[in-house]
């Protein structure tokens, strides 16, 4: 017989399958040895009371023999000679998973990425961490993988109706991920291990047939009678194809004005903006977990925090345990920051974007820009922050009691942003609109867990790439462009997603749709 049931397990019960087993006997009412196997199907963590517990989902084997787990992978056959092709603009997870996707509809991917492998690519992150120098093609961004390889990896979403969010998940566990993301409430691969990942998954679309360009970056889509005919590149190469997913992520401004210079609808869109904030990772444990110390069988803490301040949402954004805070700007002479982890989270200190809701009564400004005036927007507050901090990166910082008083820091804690921060009072860095509601929501978030609200906290400006500022429409049900035959917006440079999983099941979403289209 097979039982599935849900445990709620001591830290240290969860991690011996000894006592998983006892527990699971107990709860069904027979004996630990009738109990053949289990299979661990989800994990998370209740930590609401003084005492963190986990909370296991397993499928017991009763005096039966106990059956391994099979998985049932994708199969990529090598394509035929003959197949169709499709281009794909940018190498992030939604063009990875649309390319993986029409290989097994034996349809060729070709896809055209403006940056670099992802070992080429750690170089100019290193530059740009160490002298200040950003390559507008390689950095945190642009490159293969796009800005999730190297900004952490998180895997959560709540995007369930937007596609199989376990089978991006098996894909992921098909190319090296661990199993335990199948499982995990918030799944997280880290950024020490996504570049193999990524890698196996250029070579497996390499394998099949597909093909993989670096350093291409579009400069033209070409159309011929209203339709999609190729694509040209800044080097002058000319990719023909009557398909073009267009994937280059929520930073690449260039294709923006690129798009609206080709006079093709654009949307301005609402997006979120503010501050990374940093505290010891410790302190956040204590709040979390209720305890002076964390113990060696829970992972470091996370949160989630939200609140409505003056009329506008304010929020927590890509929470990184153990992580550190990374220059992820675009271009010179504006400053950008983002968090990542790795896999074990071990770092001393826990980051997370801090945000407030921009909308179209905050663009007014720009509204000469059209439909790219949040996207202008969104560059003045990075130029703005740039200037604050000095240059090379260095970023404008301030304690986080400071900043709610108005006043600028004495002095500042230590922090993981490697290139520097320079003490500033961020209301001169941030819109009004932003620095008021953050400040009201502190506060809040203070009252909210037990010890957030210190000058023991820092804040570190900007976090504005939280999603893409500008929306390229598409038919809700062809999925292309309502003006362009042959065009599929995808990703979230499109609009259309926010994180790696949601990105990648709109990848394969759009690859689906090409290939029924195909027959």
């Amino acid at each position: 017989m097979q039982q599935q049931i849900s445990l709620k397990l001591l830290p240290a019960d969860a991690a011996s399958n000894t006592h998983i087993i006892t527990h699971a006997a107990a709860a069904v009412g027979i004996q630990p040895a009738d109990i053949t196997g289990f299979h661990l199907l989800k994990r998370s963590i209740d930590a609401r009371s003084r005492q963190a517990y986990f909370v296991l989902t397993l499928l017991v084997f009763v005096n039966e023999p106990f059956l391994q787990r099979e998985h049932t992978h994708p199969v990529y056959n090598e394509l035929p000679v003959n197949a169709p092709r499709v281009l794909i603009a940018g190498a992030g997870p939604a063009g990875l998973f649309a390319a993986l996707r029409l290989i097994e509809a034996g349809i060729k991917p070709i896809i055209l990425e403006r940056g670099k492998d992802v070992r080429a690519r750690r170089r100019d992150l290193a530059a740009l961490n160490k002298t200040g120098e950003v390559n507008p093609d390689s950095n945190y961004c642009f490159g293969e993988g796009g800005a999730g390889t190297y900004s952490d990896g998180k895997l959560y979403t709540r995007s369930n109706k937007r596609g199989d969010i376990n089978r991006i998940l098996n894909i992921f566990v098909h190319f090296g991920a661990e199993e335990k993301i199948m499982i995990d409430a918030h799944p997280h691969i880290g950024t020490n291990k996504l570049p193999h990942i990524i890698t196996a998954i250029r070579e497996q679309i390499i394998a099949a047939g597909g093909e993989v360009h670096f350093e291409q970056k579009v400069s033209d889509i070409n159309i011929n009678n209203g339709v999609v005919t190729g694509i040209t590149t800044t080097s002058g190469q000319v990719h023909e194809g009557k398909y073009l997913i267009l994937a280059t992520g929520h930073s690449a401004r260039d294709i923006f004005i690129m798009l609206h210079r080709q006079n093709i609808l654009l949307e301005a869109k609402p997006f979120a903006l503010g501050v990374r904030v940093e505290h010891p990772q410790e302190l956040i444990d204590s709040a979390q977990y209720h305890c002076d110390l964390r113990g060696e069988y829970l992972p470091p803490a996370s949160y989630s925090l939200v609140e409505q301040v003056q009329g506008r949402g304010v929020f927590s954004f890509c929470m990184c345990p153990g992580g550190i805070i990374a220059p992820a700007a675009t271009d010179p002479g504006e400053l950008v920051v983002n968090g990542w982890s790795p896999s074990k989270r071990n770092n001393p200190y826990a980051n997370s974007g801090m945000v407030v809701t921009v909308d179209e009564s905050d663009f007014a400004p720009f509204a000469h820009h059209g439909p790219l005036a949040a996207m202008y927007f969104q560059q003045a507050v990075e130029q703005q922050s740039y200037k604050a901090g000095g240059g090379h990166f260095v970023a404008p910082a301030q304690r986080m009691t400071d900043f709610v008083s108005g006043k600028t820091s004495a002095s500042l804690p230590d922090c993981s942003y490697v290139p520097g921060v320079n003490s500033t009072n961020l209301r001169s860095v941030l819109p009004a609109v932003v620095h008021e509601r953050l400040a009201g929501a502190f506060k809040a978030f203070g009252r909210k867990m037990k010890g957030y609200y210190t000058a023991d906290a820092i804040l570190v400006a900007t976090e504005s790439r939280t999603s893409s500022p500008v929306r390229i429409p598409r038919n809700n049900d062809t999925l292309e462009h309502p003006q362009l035959p042959g065009l599929y917006p995808c990703g979230e440079g499109a609009g259309y997603a926010g994180g790696i999983v949601s990105a990648a099941m709109d990848g394969e979403r759009v690859a689906a749709t090409i290939a029924a289209k195909l027959g």
